[in-house]
This record gives C-alpha cells, sequence and structure tokens, in this order.
C-alpha cells in the first residue's frame, strides 16, 4: 500500500464506517485526487479505505445522488464531468442566490455580518497563501454560510447546500487557475465593502461578478476537457 492510500484509511471510530468513508472519498474527488473522468474500482476503493465492499457501494450510490459520481455502462462508476452547460446552470442558480443574499444583508443585516465575513476573507486568504485548496473550500463555504444566515434567507441557504457538492466540485476547479488566488479575493473583499456599506445594489453587483468570472472559468476548463 502506498502513501497516498494510507492517507485514505479511515479511522475506526463511534462515527460508522460508512459516514467515514463517505468523508473521506468525498474529500478526495473535491480534492481532485480523482480526476473528472476517472473510474471508481470498488475492489481498489476497498483497499484503500480499508471497508468492505458493501459500503464502498452505499458511498458510491450516495456520492450519485450529490452528483459527485455517475454510473457509466460498461464502465462502472465514474467520477462526474460536469458538461459546460451544467457549469453555467449551477452558476447561474448561484448568482441568483447569492446576489440576494449580498443586497439584503447590505440593506437589514447589522453591521457584526461585515466584520464576520471580513474574518472569514482572512482565512481564505490564509489559505491561499498556504497553497491549501482544502482549506480555502471549507473558508468560502463559511463566508457564504455567513452571508446566508446574515441574510435570514434561510430557504435560499438550503437550496445552495442541496448543490453544495456540485459548487465545491467546480470552485475546487477554479481555485487552482492562474491568479484565481489574487482575483477571487479581490473580488469578493468587494461583496463585503459593499455591504459595510450599506450599498445592497453594489453588493450585489460584487456577488454577479463573482460568480460570472468563476462561471467563465468553469466553462472554459472544461470546454478544453480539464
Amino acid at each position: 500500500m502506498n502513501d497516498e492510500d494510507t492517507l485514505l484509511k479511515v479511522d475506526r471510530s463511534a462515527r460508522t464506517l460508512r459516514e467515514l468513508a463517505l468523508e473521506k472519498l468525498r474529500d478526495a474527488i473535491l480534492g481532485l485526487r480523482f480526476q473528472p473522468g476517472d473510474r471508481l474500482v470498488e475492489r481498489d476503493l476497498c483497499d484503500q479505505l480499508g471497508v468492505s465492499r458493501s459500503i464502498v457501494r452505499e458511498v458510491l450510490r450516495h456520492l450519485e445522488a450529490e452528483g459527485l459520481v455517475e454510473n457509466v455502462p460498461y464502465r462502472g462508476p465514474i467520477v462526474v464531468r460536469p458538461t459546460p452547460e451544467q457549469a453555467k446552470e449551477v452558476y447561474e442558480i448561484r448568482a441568483m442566490l447569492e446576489a440576494l443574499a449580498a443586497r439584503t444583508c447590505a440593506e437589514t443585516a447589522p453591521r457584526e455580518i461585515a466584520d464576520k465575513l471580513q474574518a472569514a476573507m482572512g482565512r481564505i486568504e490564509q489559505a491561499y497563501a498556504r497553497k491549501a485548496p482544502t482549506a480555502v473550500l471549507a473558508a468560502t463555504h463559511d463566508f457564504y454560510k455567513i452571508l446566508f444566515q446574515g441574510a435570514g434567507k434561510s430557504v435560499a441557504w438550503t437550496i445552495v447546500n442541496s448543490l453544495n457538492a456540485r459548487i465545491t466540485h467546480l470552485r475546487a476547479m477554479t481555485i487552482s487557475t492562474a491568479g484565481r488566488s489574487e482575483d477571487g479575493p479581490a473580488e469578493m473583499r468587494r461583496i463585503v465593502e459593499a455591504i459595510r456599506r450599506g450599498d445592497g445594489a453594489a453588493a450585489a453587483q460584487a456577488c454577479l461578478d463573482h460568480v460570472g468570472h468563476a462561471s467563465a472559468i468553469a466553462q472554459g476548463l472544461l470546454s478544453k476537457g480539464a
């Protein structure tokens, strides 16, 4: 067993093996250890995760429901490769909901929300500086959770969370592109600055600009078969 396989090995604890295996495999896909289009061979996953084939099958079914895995005839389970059109649709939904949350935050949320968003931005920038993509993804998720909670948009956040695996998968692809470690945080800082000023229109536009740039990057990568 090589070092990468050891990293996937689950720790047997109070949490179920299925939950641990699901978390490990999801993280491996979102961290691009398994690339879009890669086959997920049950036997190999059993060895890598150290769990039974029945657990691996349950995990693969769960990830298929999340949109990270698909079953292809004569190939079996593979990591999903979103089409440019699918990515465009995900980003369109993000843009609408995030712009709504940002506008509402700017117009109705207390000033402390901007401080919380700024703190989350600090964690995002630190993660970029450490070249820690998993930490970037986690901190970015926290940023948007604060945004939606601050706006009181619990239903919108539920919708975003239902797409979270797809969003994170696309985000994992885009954050590693040239210049994104500078451009992405700069775009998000404009969202925070507009919220701090109480400028709802500017906050919404900053969200639309940020998501639009990310969408263009993702669609470009997918069109090239990245």
